[in-house]
């Protein structure tokens, strides 16, 4: 029987596509009427909201938006697989009856070593710095530079956040398909990216300590001192940084100038700030 395309089995890939990108659209829409305002009343730099990069980093919002969920699904499902499948036991049915709220609390504290692990790896091995160093070119800091990453980079950073949640069974332990832990945590790690690269001067005192701010990651971005290169790798939990050794946080000071360094410092090569 000759291969033929029916309209029905063309339409249904465009209808998914158009929601994903109305989706996109509509989260755009959320994030700008929240960020923009709090950049134009509390900048850390006085910066146009159409700045230098702003068209490419459109681009990449929109691209790294639909590619990563299509690249990422058949992993994570195949680790929701390998998990059950070597499991002994009643451990995934333990962890299925701890409430979704506890387990999210969880999987917080434990995806973040695990992001913060890929994302130091991909400072330390050059295959790796080839896609990262795309989100460290950005020139300029506001919250659209979180999206400013090549698809693999930013398909390899979630993984790493995801895999120690799936490994000690915090998102689908009863091998349902759908499960809330794996979606909040996404959700909320991807609204943190967006406050901690927005380009707000504000500083937070002692919750500093405690969450990631957008002065702990603009050092990360810093190109202007060997000091501060290949610091705070973390993505909401500054301690996880002062456990390794790689925390970075002046007091009253902000990097002067944000970008690909022209030298790449290891971590053990700069003593710790405070």
């Amino acid at each position: 029987m000759p291969f033929s395309l029916s309209p029905a089995s063309v339409l249904a890939p465009l209808q998914l596509l158009m929601i994903e990108l109305a989706r996109l659209l509509l989260w755009l829409a959320l994030v700008m009427a929240i960020f923009v305002p709090l950049e134009r009343r509390f900048p850390q730099t006085r910066q146009p909201v159409l700045r230098h990069q702003f068209r490419e980093d459109l681009g990449l919002y929109f691209l790294n938006g639909l590619l990563p969920k299509l690249l990422l699904a058949l992993p994570l499902s195949a680790l929701a697989w390998l998990f059950h499948s070597l499991s002994h036991g009643g451990y995934f049915a333990a962890m299925a009856a701890i409430p979704v709220r506890l387990r999210f609390l969880l999987a917080l504290v434990v995806g973040d070593p695990g992001a913060y692990w890929g994302h130091r790896l991909c400072h330390e091995w050059p295959q790796l710095w080839r896609w990262h160093r795309v989100h460290h070119s950005a020139e300029a800091m506001d919250w659209l530079v979180n999206t400013r990453a090549h698809p693999i980079d930013l398909c390899l950073t979630r993984l790493s956040g995801l895999v120690p949640i799936y490994l000690l069974g915090l998102a689908q332990p009863s091998a349902q398909s759908f499960d809330l832990v794996p979606i909040l945590y996404t959700i909320i790690g991807t609204i943190w990216s967006f406050f901690v690269h927005a380009n707000l001067g504000l500083r937070f005192g002692v919750l500093e300590k405690i969450v990631a701010t957008p002065a702990f990651h603009h050092w990360h971005h810093a190109a202007d001192d060997s000091v501060a290169a290949n610091r705070n790798y973390a993505a909401m939990f500054p301690w996880i940084d002062r456990l390794f050794g790689s925390h970075w946080l002046p007091s009253k000071r902000w990097p002067e100038r944000v970008g690909l360094p022209a030298t790449t410092a290891t971590p053990g090569d700069s003593a710790q700030g405070a």
